[in-house]
């Protein structure tokens, strides 16, 4: 095995040293490195090591009151160890990590940066010639990596740990999921409209169908079903199987009725669309949501706000890293008596006041017909001026 590595690390090398180098000079004025310098590093290790300390801290403290106040519950539904830990705090972990993301990069900055102007660092730097805008490019620099991750893990990655995560909680903490729904309508094409009188999400089955198609207001076709279920083993999406079955298409003056006890068709409708269940846009990857929207508002729907405004927090929330990184640099850079107390008590309000009027606007986009971009961005805008404004009165 060691003899293996050890071929592997050789043919590494050899590769490395093949490359051609000439060509890819002038490259290097591109490279964003050649930028970073040793001071720069050592404000990076800080600023990420103390994030991540901070990820640790918190979110190990917010476990402990979890498993208290939801220790009950477990025992009661006979939650399994496995699931516990695999299926819930797994999940659990990385949604508050990334939801209070905002708030750790506040922490952090004010926590190191408080400690580097009370030793004296800050000001050795700038009175060595630094201006104040050179920095902040380490700490510019940490809250792009910063940023990049939380967007991944937001779009991509725990959308699919929260399904799993609103599974568990279905089973063994609220014991509650909302399975059915009754008198659904909703367009599944231009021109057709699909009408469910009762449906079971466990079964995948809809009861009381019928599906109209229209052409230029008049009806051509009318299909009705007393039991249509979707086809959950078909290679094809929109597979339903409906029985008992009658279509009648109308041609002018003529009518052709069709029936039978069985039929395979092809309606542009999911399950997904006829449950709506609390969070569920928190499900969604971002291009899954993005294709949601766009299937939804071809259909005329508007129960697509909440997903909407997902969609843009998502975005938003990755610049909030930037915002808050140059507010908490410019209150804790200078070097005053008194310690970190005052700086850290600013930064966890600040903070906190950030999340909390994201919640609301998110509120008014959904219930006061605020745009959702809008809704989304007005944290950002509004701590943008605030930065702004720390920034000019930050020490040159």
């Amino acid at each position: 095995m060691k003899e293996k590595w050890n071929n592997i690390i050789r043919r590494l090398r050899l590769l490395w040293k093949q490359l051609p180098w000439d060509r890819l000079e002038p490259l290097k004025k591109y490279n964003p490195f050649q930028y970073i310098k040793r001071m720069d590093w050592y404000i990076i290790k800080k600023f990420i090591g103390t994030y991540i300390y901070s990820i640790i801290l918190i979110i190990s403290i917010s476990i402990v009151f979890d498993v208290n106040e939801n220790l009950a519950k477990f025992t009661t539904y006979h939650a399994p160890l496995r699931a516990i830990v695999f299926d819930y705090y797994m999940n659990f972990v990385p949604y508050f990590a990334n939801l209070f993301s905002p708030l750790f990069v506040f922490i952090a900055v004010i926590f190191f940066t408080s400690k580097l102007a009370g030793n004296s660092e800050i000001i050795a730097m700038l009175a060595c010639g630094m201006s104040f805008k050179r920095l902040l490019r380490p700490y510019l620099f940490s809250a792009a990596l910063i940023a990049v991750l939380n967007y991944y893990l937001g779009a991509y990655v725990i959308p699919k740990g929260t399904v799993v995560r609103h599974d568990f909680e279905s089973l063994y903490k609220n014991n509650t999921k909302n399975t059915t729904a009754t008198n659904i309508q909703l367009m599944v094409d231009r021109g057709t409209v699909a009408y469910i009188s009762q449906y079971d999400d466990i079964r995948k089955t809809g009861y009381g169908f019928s599906l109209y198609k229209f052409d230029k207001k008049k009806l051509v076709s009318h299909m009705t079903s007393s039991i249509i279920q979707y086809d959950t083993i078909s290679d094809s999406r929109y597979h339903w199987k409906a029985r008992n079955y009658k279509i009648r298409e109308m041609k002018g003056m003529r009518e052709k009725i069709t029936s039978g006890s069985e039929i395979d068709t092809l309606i542009q409708m999911e399950p997904m669309d006829l449950i709506f269940s609390k969070g569920q846009q928190e499900t969604f990857t971002s291009p899954e949501l993005k294709r949601y929207i766009s299937k939804q508002q071809e259909r005329g729907s508007s129960n697509v706000v909440q997903y909407e405004v997902e969609y843009h927090k998502r975005i938003a929330t990755s610049f909030a890293s930037f915002i808050l990184t140059i507010i908490g640099v410019s209150l804790s850079s200078r070097k005053r008596k008194g310690g970190m107390g005052m700086y850290l008590g600013i930064g966890l309000a600040l903070s906190f006041s950030y999340i909390l009027l994201q919640t609301i606007s998110a509120t008014f986009a959904i219930n006061a017909d605020t745009p959702p971009m809008l809704a989304a961005w007005v944290p950002n805008i509004l701590y943008a001026i605030i930065a702004y404004f720390c920034y000019r009165q930050a020490p040159n």
